[in-house]
């Protein structure tokens, strides 16, 4: 048995848009047929059109479902610098509650449209929420150790995470240059290339990051203190963050998320390092925490594969990857198409899912949702109904 779901626009994104289309599926979300108008009316099928635009299930490439308990409770604006240190502040909390505030995320992400998420986790606390979630997850087990002596203990620690993360797909990352020693760096990689693991890592959030491993300056000093951190160990590189850390990590396909910072040598020096390199934007998360965007024009001048992801409910008002296209068109005017390919297959491609996800295909099963769109493909709402 077929259900078919037509309205005004189909965007497959694998192919061109197909105005009053309709799109035949299985009962278990297999596409069967991507049908024109004129298909429809030769067919004689009686299809209830919707108003708006069919687009396929989003993928969130960076979401923290751990920190879920903490929406509200961060200020805006304050920095990176800060907003870390809040994080260490308040992050714990009633197990019950924890897992509740996840339960709901998890509805709420569901519920507007996204089909697969990279999460990231520190611990196993969410386990059993992605086990029962109707959303496919990928769980990237954060490293963070800054003391080059300390590497070997926390990356056994970390593998023991991930033999309990099984079977659920899963694989240790960096969590950031400035909380993780070259000695960690090295063995992330080494795990990452026995498996051919994808990995994520936080790249240039903030100015402070790149003055900390330039000259050894700026705000981390701070964090470093507030953390009871020695770092009398560490030397500058002289050299921005991302020209400092990305070597370690050989030519593994990495997802670099933020990028608020990164100039045009960054980007360049980025493109001849490591040809396998994806690039995260999570736009309303930036304006939350550093009241900043990356340069999206230099991205696309660039010509880098560009997804997109929501932080946390610690650094987001809501987990809404519509919401987050529709921050970088009225900020960035980057256009729709453009931007429905990286919340889609873009995301899908570095998940390694995009045989089942990200297009509007026969044979694939990426979920169908529906939004609104003007005349000109501004979004004119971050309301999305799920059809499948």
């Amino acid at each position: 048995m077929l259900k078919y779901f037509s309205a005004d626009w189909i965007f497959p994104v694998a192919s061109a848009p197909v105005k009053n289309g309709a799109v035949a599926v299985r009962l278990d979300g297999e596409i069967v047929e991507i049908l024109t108008e004129e298909e429809i009316v030769s067919l004689g099928l009686d299809i209830i059109k919707n108003k708006g635009a069919i687009v396929p299930g989003f993928i969130n490439t960076h979401c923290h479902l751990e920190l879920s308990h903490m929406l509200g409770q961060i200020p805006e604006r304050t920095g990176l610098v800060e907003f870390v240190r809040s994080i260490i502040k308040s992050r714990q909390g009633d197990a019950g509650q924890i897992k509740a505030a996840m339960e709901t995320a998890d509805q709420k992400m569901f519920e507007n449209g996204i089909v697969a998420v990279g999460d990231i986790s520190n611990q196993i606390s969410s386990k059993e929420v992605k086990e029962n979630s109707k959303i496919h997850y990928h769980t990237f087990i954060e490293a963070l150790g800054f003391n080059p002596e300390r590497a070997g203990v926390i990356m056994n620690h970390l593998k023991e995470i991930k033999h309990d993360f099984e079977p659920l797909s899963a694989t240790i990352v960096p969590h950031a240059p400035y909380t993780v020693s070259p000695q960690l760096f090295e063995l992330i990689w080494q795990e990452a290339e026995k498996s051919n693991a994808f990995i994520s890592v936080h790249n240039q959030e903030t100015v402070d990051e790149n003055a900390f491993f330039e000259s050894k300056s700026g705000g981390f000093l701070k964090l470093y203190e507030f953390l009871g951190i020695d770092i009398g160990f560490f030397d500058p590189t002289n050299k921005t963050s991302l020209k400092s850390w990305l070597p370690y990590i050989k030519k593994q396909k990495t997802l670099l998320v933020h990028n608020t910072v990164t100039n045009k040598e960054d980007v360049e020096f980025a493109k001849q390092s490591n040809p396998n390199l994806y690039w995260c934007l999570c736009p309303k998360a930036n304006l939350y925490i550093e009241n900043a965007l990356p340069d999206v024009d230099l991205l696309m001048d660039e010509n880098v594969k560009i997804t997109l992801g929501t932080d946390s409910l610690a650094s987001n008002h809501q987990l809404n990857i519509l919401s987050e296209m529709i921050t970088l068109q009225k900020h960035k005017q980057v256009t729709f198409e453009k931007l429905l390919s990286w919340a889609t297959i873009n995301g899908a491609e570095f998940l390694e899912i995009d045989q089942q996800m990200g297009t509007i295909e026969v044979g694939k099963r990426p979920g169908l949702n529906l939004i609104q769109l003007s005349a000109d493909y501004a979004i004119e709402s971050d309301l999305v109904k799920r059809l499948i």
